[in-house]
């Protein structure tokens, strides 16, 4: 496990995981895409079925919730909250190089679901930004079910998918629009220039960034569309091949570079084989 002790900053998290919830309004196309993901994860099939439920669910009556059981911060919290505030820490840098202010997402924990300025966050959509109200929702139970079906472990991954969420933030703060696969993956590539930056902290144990890279590969598209159709269709591709993910990954780590993360050539679509 990471020494995550040795990063003093936290971010401000809000934990809605002892609240209730209720499930309204819709799911956009990126959350179609986590929705088979997910429902994957779960089953080991892909039920069109219900995607097509949560598309056209009208409001529920709330679903009660342990109260008391997220009461206080607990040990996630805790880390979510410290990878937080380690993004927050390297953006900062590299929006004052650019003589701009960063200001950092809001960040919201759940458990089931919770409103939000995308129409809702289910934990069926998995880890996502949402732009509207410059947001990360995380149900952390995602995690469990990466690691069961597709074998990503380890607190290194979760932090990898907490930064690449950032870069997404990072996106919305910058007015970057691309191509969704090209934005895909330049947010992998803004998450290694976060975990570049704490490279020298002392936080990650030598080959702990490992858990990172193979956590891009296992949630590349053609990894995932292997394990639950045993096919391979690019065309519909939403967030690019493990290898893409990977270099993307690896291209920001390695150079800390962020003008080369953010040149909008970097990443068009579709990449070189």
């Amino acid at each position: 496990m990471a020494n995550w002790d040795t990063l003093e900053t936290q971010g401000e998290i809000e934990d809605r995981r002892g609240s209730s919830v209720r499930r309204v309004g819709s799911v956009g196309l990126g959350g179609i895409a986590l929705v088979l993901l997910v429902g994957y994860l779960q089953t080991g099939t892909i039920d069109v079925g219900t995607v097509l439920h949560i598309l056209s669910e009208t409001p529920s009556a709330p679903q009660e919730v342990d109260t008391g059981a997220f009461a206080g911060k607990d040990t996630y919290e805790s880390f979510a909250a410290t990878v937080l505030g380690a993004t927050t820490q390297a953006w900062e840098a590299h929006f004052s190089a650019m003589h701009m202010t960063y200001t950092p997402p809001h960040f919201v924990l759940f458990r089931g679901g919770t409103d939000s300025g995308c129409g809702g966050a289910y934990s069926d959509v998995g880890p996502h930004y949402c732009p509207q109200d410059q947001t990360i929702y995380l149900d952390e139970t995602f995690f469990e079910l990466l690691q069961e079906k597709f074998g990503a472990t380890g607190d290194v991954a979760q932090a990898y998918v907490i930064a690449h969420e950032v870069g997404h933030h990072v996106q919305t703060l910058l007015k970057i629009e691309q191509v969704s696969i090209a934005q895909e993956l330049q947010a992998d590539c803004f998450a290694g220039l976060w975990a570049h930056a704490i490279k020298d902290e002392q936080v990650l144990e030598p080959g702990e960034i490992q858990e990172a890279i193979d956590a891009a590969a296992a949630v590349g598209d053609d990894h995932i569309q292997k394990k639950t159709t045993g096919e391979v269709d690019r065309e519909t591709w939403t967030h690019g091949s493990s290898k893409e993910r990977v270099a993307a990954f690896e291209q920001g780590y390695a150079r800390g570079d962020f003008s080369l993360c953010a040149s909008p050539t970097t990443y068009s679509y579709p990449a070189t084989q």
